[in-house]
């Protein structure tokens, strides 16, 4: 059974860096596709960063070059390193295990199972 936890959220000025967690504490996770997302006020869900079972990594065109998604099995806990971060940044992050399909991108919301409740980011001056 896959429960995902979320930690590490915070409120940091443009250009800092946050780092989050994601652990599963049923430990069935690992195996799967996994995902981190946001969600501002008032807007849609959006996918972030993706990791394939088998190590491959993907990132949304904004954070390329400035978020790094990494798997620590020994910890079963997939983390989010945040660097340069902007105000537009600001989200609910959430994570997200067990892609449903092929047929949908890798970075749509509507393709995970499981998900986490979410840590909160803030960026401003």
């Amino acid at each position: 059974q896959v429960h995902l936890m979320e930690s590490g959220g915070g409120s940091v000025q443009p250009g800092g860096s946050l780092t989050l967690s994601c652990r599963d504490s049923g430990n069935a996770s690992l195996k799967y596709d996994m995902g981190w997302f946001r969600q501002g006020t008032g807007k849609e869900r959006e996918g972030v960063a993706h990791r394939t079972g088998n190590g491959e990594l993907f990132y949304e065109d904004s954070v390329k070059g400035r978020f790094i998604i990494s798997l620590d099995n020994a910890k079963n806990t997939l983390s989010l390193q945040m660097n340069g971060l902007k105000p537009e940044d600001t989200a609910m992050y959430y994570c997200a295990a067990y892609r449903l399909t092929a047929t949908l991108p890798r970075l749509s919301p509507l393709n995970y199972k499981y998900w986490g409740q979410g840590t909160q980011v803030s960026v401003s001056s």
